[in-house]
Order: structure tokens, then sequence, then C-alpha cells
């Protein structure tokens, strides 16, 4: 609730700073008193009758009107929007991301669909994206989503489902990698891969060697056991 009035506080300062910034320059510009320049804020078409009976510099003070209405407009709907996502509990704001993410994902192709952020999927999606690819994440954990980069393309739910996965635009990806930390997970996943996009790579993360035929039977390209490759590492290193 603090944050949401943090979030809210920001837009009426913006809005009583542009009604004072308007007051303040009506009547340097005009000389007219501060009850006058603020009904002009009110009503636009007083600033023409004033100058019908008076001198000054009009053309100033019409452009500087046109400039403070247009940013007390942009700015009402800046609190207009922060109300309204105070209002719903943040759920307006979620849910305009969501949109913008299933929008970004709609437009990808040949990208990579990482199941699971944990340590696994966290390091193979950070690689690929410091190598320019498009990555889009599948996690269900709402905290572990809390963790991922603002920037990344997140999709929430659990990948063993068709319709998440869809949602991750599985078949326009180029590759799926299976890295929950959960053998059965992943070769879950795998299956539903395997019928949604036959086309793509797919990456299985297993926890052991005794999973790796049947990942491989499911239709994983690559199986991955994670202790295997740090121990490779391990020894190429020594």
């Amino acid at each position: 609730m603090r944050d949401r009035v943090r979030a809210a506080a920001v837009p009426l300062a913006a809005f009583g700073t542009t009604v004072c910034v308007g007051v303040a320059g009506f009547v340097a510009l005009t000389g007219v008193s501060v009850v006058d320049a603020s009904f002009w804020l009110l009503d636009p078409t007083s600033i023409e009758l004033y100058f019908e009976h008076h001198s000054g510099p009009e053309r100033a003070t019409k452009a500087f009107a046109v400039v403070v209405f247009v940013a007390l407009v942009l700015a009402g709907i800046w609190v207009g929007e922060s109300a309204l996502d105070a209002a719903f509990d943040g759920r307006l704001g979620r849910e305009l991301t969501r949109m913008q993410t299933r929008r970004a994902i709609a437009d990808l192709t040949d990208h990579v669909v990482i199941c699971g952020h944990g340590m696994f999927g966290r390091t193979v999606a950070n690689r690929l994206r410091e190598r320019g690819r498009d990555v889009v994440v599948v996690e269900r954990d709402a905290e572990e989503r809390e963790r991922i980069d603002d920037d990344a393309l997140v999709v929430a739910g659990d990948a063993r489902r068709e319709a998440v996965l869809e949602r991750a635009g599985v078949s326009r990806a180029s590759a799926v990698v299976a890295g929950i930390d959960d053998s059965n997970a992943n070769i879950q996943i795998g299956v539903a891969t395997s019928q949604l996009a036959p086309e793509s790579k797919l990456v299985v993360r297993v926890g052991d060697e005794m999973y790796e035929s049947t990942a491989r039977r499911v239709g994983a390209d690559a199986v991955v056991i994670p202790e295997v490759v740090s121990g490779s590492d391990v020894v190429a290193d020594l």
C-alpha cells in the first residue's frame, strides 16, 4: 500500500507543479491576479476575452497556455492511471505489462524459450541474451519472477502445460530449454514441446544419467546433466 501511495504521489505532485507554474506564468506575463490566472486554467477562453480589452504579450501568453494545457492533460492522465492502478490493487499495471509482453512475444521468431529461471535457466538465459538472442522465460514461481530483469520477456505459468508454452511462442522458437530442477517435469515439458514444436531444438536438463534415455525418447536433441558438465569443466581447468 505504501508503495502505491508513493507511486500516486509523483503524478499528483507533477499535476500540482504544472498548475503552480501555469498560474505563475500567467501572472508574470500579463500581471493579472492569482485568482484570474487560476480561472484561466479552468476556462482558456478567458484569455481571448482578456486580450480583447487589454494590451500585452498576447502571442507569448497563448503559446504558454498551450504548453500548460498539454502538460495538464498529460499529468491528469498520469494521475488517473495511478488512481486506477491503486484502486485495483496494482492489477491494472500487471495486466498492462502482460499485454505488452504478449504483443512482444507475438512478434518474435527464432527465439529461445527457457523453462525455469533457477540457477541453470538463469545462466542459460543470460548467456543467450549477451549474444543478442531473443529469450522468453517461463516461470511458475512468483517470487522468482520478481527477480527477473524488468526488460525480460516472462510468461507466468507451468511450462508442462501446452497453453503456457503456446503463450511463450514455442511454435516459432528455434529452441526450447527445459531447465527446471525436476527431471520428471523437464521430461513432461519435452513431451509437450515435441507435440507443439517438433522442429525446434529441444534441450532437456536431468539430474541423473538414468533419465537420459527417457529424455531422448521424448525428442530431446541434447540432454544436460549439470553435475556431469560442471565436473568436466573442473577437470578441463586442472
